[in-house]
């Protein structure tokens, strides 16, 4: 993309439609409203609460007050629209919960086409359970898909980045890293259909789909530094192994419900280039402060209507 990284106010379906022709996407992260039922206010200042509006709410942030069905609505245009600025091998993760994440899959299937799924991701914030009769929701899914089902081959995973490995249990480096090569490496040894394959214990081994290690906590706290007050901000650390897994450097990251940045801000960080846009003013405003506050290079796009 020859104008680099940008930053607009601006609805994702207006801004695919106005970007230049040469914008195409090899990553796409999107997070858009769950169907909580209720505006989002920020928290800018000390006292205010941030989450869904109550009287000592900071400022509103973004209406999130659709049912599913108006969600999956609201979601097929602006996907169809991504999707026709994805590369090819480019991967979606779409970011929802249990309220709306079926009726999302259903609509993305329709436009992806089912074999372009590649599986999803559960994400357990540690936010804890909370009242209710049954089993309390305490994860979130992003569903990840291909640009087209023909493509799948073509999608990046870099498999072997550190933010991609955990560390093996206890048991299973006890019993089976019995071995040691010439640089004092702990390892074991398999044979599969013939053919050795060496396992180091110190890289340890490939993550599952369910991820239980990103607290939530540290996005939605004044006392951290990555905290901006926005309601429901995600973590750098989820971003930054979503962004690891799912492109190389020089690429292009997009965020087109962007919340307080910290998908473009990740990329940024990474040496991607990224295209972040929120119909949010808020949003934006906060966006623009945290990527000029670490440096990061980007054209301000004024609102695209």
């Amino acid at each position: 993309m020859s104008s680099g990284s940008l930053l607009a106010l601006a609805d994702a379906l207006d801004l695919c439609d106005r970007l230049p022709d040469d914008a195409r996407f090899d990553l796409v992260y999107l997070d858009p409203p769950f169907g909580v039922g209720a505006t989002m206010a920020a928290r800018l200042e000390p006292g205010q609460a941030r989450g869904a509006r109550k009287a000592e709410s900071g400022p509103a942030a973004y209406e999130d007050r659709d049912d599913p069905e108006a969600l999956a609505a609201l979601l097929t245009p602006r996907l169809a629209a991504i999707r026709g600025r994805m590369t090819a091998g480019a991967t979606l993760y779409l970011h929802l919960d249990h309220r709306a994440v079926h009726e999302a899959k259903v609509a993305a299937d329709r436009i992806f086409g089912r074999g372009a799924f590649l599986g999803e991701v559960i994400w357990s914030p540690g936010n804890g359970a909370r009242g209710a009769r049954g089993f309390s929701v305490t994860h979130q899914t992003l569903l990840v898909y291909a640009r087209r089902a023909e493509e799948r081959s073509l999608v990046i995973y870099n498999a072997d980045d550190p933010a991609l490995r955990e560390s093996y249990a206890a048991t299973s480096l006890k019993m089976h890293f019995r071995s040691v090569d010439e640089e004092g490496r702990r390892y074991r040894e398999r044979v599969i259909n013939g053919k050795a394959y060496r396992y180091y214990a110190d890289q340890g081994r490939r993550l599952g789909s369910v991820w239980t290690d990103i607290p939530g906590m540290v996005a939605n706290t004044p006392l951290r530094r990555e905290g901006t007050g926005y309601p429901t901000q995600k973590p750098e650390k989820l971003l930054e192994r979503i962004v690891r897994a799912s492109s190389r450097e020089g690429q292009t990251v997009a965020d087109l419900m962007c919340g307080s940045g910290t998908t473009a801000a990740v990329a940024a960080r990474l040496g991607r280039r990224f295209v972040a846009g929120d119909r949010s003013e808020l949003a934006v405003t906060l966006t623009e402060g945290r990527l000029r506050g670490q440096g990061a290079e980007f054209t301000r796009l004024t609102a695209v209507e």
